[in-house]
C-alpha cells in the first residue's frame, strides 16, 4: 500500500488522481489532502478517502472544514505553512504536487527535504526553481516522476536506455487555435479558450494551452527534469495528442510513448512505476484516428513559446518573471480586463523591464514573483 499526500486534491490532476486511488483501493491510499479554497469538495473528499489529515489554504474557511470534520478521525489544519508542514508527515510514501502556479513551490521543496518521493504535476516548480529544485532532489535522494503527459511520455521512453538523448521532441496538441492568424485571434472569448479540442484541464492551464505558453513552461521543465539543455528540445505539433512525446538518440532512433488522450495514464504511471498496474480506460485504437500529423509551431502567432526559450536562454530569474507575468495576465483576460493577444504583450513588457538576477537565490525568487505580481 502506497500512502499518497494530494497537493491540490480539488483540481483537475487532483480529483482524476483520486479516481486512481478508486480504481485500485489495495494498492493505494489518499493520506493527506490538500486544497486552496474549495473547501465543499475537500470535505466531500475526506468523507469518502478518510485521510490521516486535511489542509486548506484558506484560513477562512476552516471553521466550516473543522466543523464538517469533527466527527471523522482526521486532523484538520488551515493555511500555507501548515501545507508545508504536513509534508515530514512519516506515513507519508508519495506525494503528488498539483496546486498549479507558484503556490506549489514551497511545499513541494518541504516533501523534497522530508524525502518523499514527489509525482510532480506542478510545472511551474519547475520552471521557476528548476535548479535548486533538482539539486535538493539529488542532496535527499528525492526520486521526481513527472505527471505531466509529455514528460512522462518521456521518462517512459528513456527507462532502459543508458546512451545519450540527441533530441527531446516535445509534442503539443497546438491548442483550440491551431492553424489560425494572429489577426483572427484578436476577439477570441474566454468560453472559445477554454475549449480545448483533447484534454480536460483547469482553467489557466487550458489557456495556457491556448497561448502555446503551457508547451513553453514544459519545454523549461524538460531542461530540468531530464538534464537536457533547451537547444535539444524541439517542439512538435501533433492535433491528435495519440503520440505523448518522444526521444531521438544518437544512432537516429526514435522512442515514443502513445495512449488516448488522459490525464489518468501517467498519474497512474508516477503512482505504480516502477511496475504497471491495470487500467479500465479506453484502449487506443488506430484506426479510429485513420492518421497522425505532424507540424511546426507558428511562434510569430503564439508567441509565448517563443517567450519561454528566451526566458530558459536567458536564465537567472528570468523564467521566474515569465511565469508570474504569465500568471497575473491568465487571470486578467479570465477576468475580462485584457484581450486574449495581450497576454504574450504583458508578459514580453514584463520580461524586459523587471530586475534581472543571474543566480538567483530561492528568497530571490520568492521575492522577484512577489515583485513581479505586485507591480502587474
Amino acid at each position: 500500500m502506497k500512502h499518497i499526500a494530494i497537493l491540490g486534491s480539488t483540481g483537475s490532476i487532483g480529483t482524476q488522481a483520486l479516481d486512481v486511488i478508486r480504481w485500485h483501493p489495495d494498492e493505494y491510499a489518499a493520506e493527506v489532502l490538500c486544497a486552496g479554497s474549495n473547501v465543499n469538495l475537500l470535505i466531500e473528499q475526506a468523507l469518502e478517502f478518510k485521510p490521516n489529515a486535511v489542509v486548506i489554504a484558506d484560513e477562512s474557511k476552516y471553521t466550516t472544514l473543522r466543523d464538517a470534520l469533527s466527527n471523522e478521525d482526521i486532523k484538520t489544519y488551515a493555511g500555507a505553512d501548515a501545507m508545508c508542514d504536513v509534508m515530514s508527515m512519516e506515513s507519508i510514501d508519495m506525494v503528488l504536487a498539483a496546486i498549479v502556479g507558484f503556490a506549489g513551490l514551497k511545499p513541494t521543496l518541504k516533501a523534497i527535504e522530508a524525502g518523499k518521493a514527489i509525482a510532480l504535476a506542478n510545472k511551474e516548480t519547475m520552471v521557476v526553481a528548476g535548479g535548486i529544485v533538482t539539486d535538493a532532489a539529488a542532496r535527499h535522494h528525492t526520486p521526481i516522476l513527472p505527471v505531466d503527459s509529455e514528460h512522462s511520455a518521456i521518462f517512459q521512453s528513456l527507462v532502459g536506455e543508458c546512451s545519450p538523448v540527441e533530441k527531446i521532441l516535445l509534442t503539443a496538441s497546438g491548442g483550440p487555435f491551431y492553424g489560425r492568424s494572429r489577426e483572427s485571434l484578436s476577439a477570441v472569448t474566454l468560453e472559445q479558450a477554454l475549449k480545448h479540442p483533447n484534454w480536460s484541464m483547469g482553467r489557466k492551464v487550458t489557456i495556457d494551452s491556448a497561448t502555446l505558453m503551457n508547451k513553453g513552461l514544459e519545454v523549461i521543465e524538460a531542461r530540468w527534469l531530464f538534464d537536457v539543455p533547451a537547444e535539444k528540445i524541439e517542439v512538435v505539433v501533433h492535433p491528435q495528442s495519440v503520440v505523448h512525446s518522444m526521444v531521438q538518440f544518437e544512432d537516429g532512433s526514435v522512442k515514443a510513448q502513445l495512449g488516448i488522450p488522459s490525464m489518468k495514464t501517467p498519474i497512474q504511471y508516477a503512482f505504480s512505476f516502477p511496475k504497471r498496474v491495470g487500467s479500465p480506460l479506453p484502449r487506443l485504437d488506430f484506426a479510429k484516428y485513420g492518421q497522425l500529423t505532424f507540424g511546426k509551431p507558428d511562434t510569430e502567432t503564439f508567441r509565448c513559446l517563443a517567450l519561454a526559450f528566451e526566458a530558459i536562454a536567458r536564465g537567472g530569474n528570468m523564467p521566474c518573471i515569465m511565469n508570474a507575468a504569465n500568471e497575473v495576465a491568465v487571470q486578467r483576460f479570465i477576468d475580462g480586463k485584457i484581450g486574449f493577444l495581450d497576454i504574450a504583450d504583458h508578459v514580453e513588457r514584463t520580461m524586459q523591464k523587471a530586475q534581472y538576477i543571474a543566480t538567483p537565490t530561492l528568497d530571490d525568487l520568492i521575492e522577484t514573483d512577489k515583485n513581479i505580481r505586485l507591480s502587474n
